[in-house]
């Protein structure tokens, strides 16, 4: 019950401030045009943001444990690489091809994710699910720019040579390389015992905060401006695979993998993580990301609403049967 009620309360935030972002449209503050704009300096400027001072705030790289990790990576992209087949057969259409793409291997990590390993396993659970973001986000936004590049705007095949321009010039992770780096930075600073931290500029990071803190409700407001009900019969097919690959799949082959084989080599807090990996719905930052490189951000927004409603109910289920098997 525990895990139902965190569900319920993980995912009611976000519906209800979607659901004023639709109300602010149809009272006539905002216009789907203006929520472009702003989803623009979301993805510029208040995701990466975000998504630096994540990195930072990781205590150290080296409590990383290899085994979950190198798991986690292997299971990421053996979902990406399955789910380009699955998508080019559901739709023929490269845009929606892109936005279906990302629902089926990019979940909702940081936003859900986190917490939701921390109601699971407590602090514990919090460690190992942050550690595991260093390598998981990164990789989600690396796999995003392909998917986007490959299936973004129409059919055209990119080459290599613009896939890789896309990864370096994405501002989502250039924040994440740089948090890196700046984590790498603070080490030495450590190791040869010198007390200097970005904490210690306190503007700067009293402004970085204030601008991570806008990411996600900005994301979800303009997620909400861009809904639209009318939308659904025509994307119907595509949203029903979708939601059905990252709600119901995704988690079966994740997790299933890992109990199947693995469970004796991962301890609870390292399956609380998981679950917080693979069966959180999809993240929200792949909408802006899909509107930025031209693919079909109706269809990523509908993703993101229909995964997290359903969500609520694949979360506690994988929280019971791994209860019920004395992992949590």
């Amino acid at each position: 019950m525990d895990s139902l009620i965190f569900a319920f309360e993980a995912v009611t935030p976000i519906i209800l401030m979607v659901a004023i972002g639709y109300l602010i449209k149809r009272i006539g503050f905002l216009t789907a045009d203006m929520a472009k704009i702003i989803n623009k300096l979301v993805f510029r400027i208040f995701l990466p943001s975000m998504l630096f001072l994540n990195v930072y705030k990781i205590d150290s790289l080296a409590a990383l444990e290899f085994d979950y990790i190198l798991y986690a990576v292997i299971a990421i992209i053996l979902i990406f690489s399955l789910s380009v087949l699955v998508v080019m057969k559901i739709t023929p259409q490269g845009d929606r091809r892109g936005a279906l793409l990302q629902a089926c291997f990019r979940s909702n990590y940081a936003l859900i994710g986190i917490p939701l390993a921390a109601s699971l396993f407590g602090q514990e659970g919090v460690a190992v699910a942050t550690l595991l973001s260093a390598a998981s986000i990164p990789l989600f936004n690396v796999l995003a720019v392909v998917s986007l590049s490959i299936f973004g705007r129409g059919n055209q095949k990119p080459s290599g040579k613009k896939i890789l321009s896309g990864i370096a010039k994405n501002p989502l992770i250039q924040s994440i390389l740089l948090g890196l780096l700046i984590l790498g930075l603070r080490a030495v600073l450590v190791e040869n015992q010198i007390a200097f931290r970005l904490t210690d500029i306190q503007p700067i990071y009293t402004v970085l905060g204030y601008l991570s803190n806008l990411a996600t409700p900005l994301a979800l407001l303009m997620l909400g401006v861009q809904f639209e009900f009318s939308a659904v019969k025509e994307l119907k097919r595509e949203i029903l695979f979708g939601t059905l690959i990252r709600t119901v799949l995704v988690p079966l082959l994740g997790l299933g993998i890992a109990f199947l084989f693995l469970r004796s080599r991962f301890d609870g807090a390292q399956f609380a993580a998981l679950v917080a990996l693979f069966a959180t719905p999809v993240a929200v930052s792949s909408v802006p990301m899909a509107q930025e490189m031209g693919a079909d951000h109706t269809l990523a927004g509908q993703l993101v609403v229909w995964t997290t409603l359903i969500s609520a109910v694949t979360v506690f289920i994988a929280s019971f049967l791994l209860r019920l098997a004395g992992i949590f």
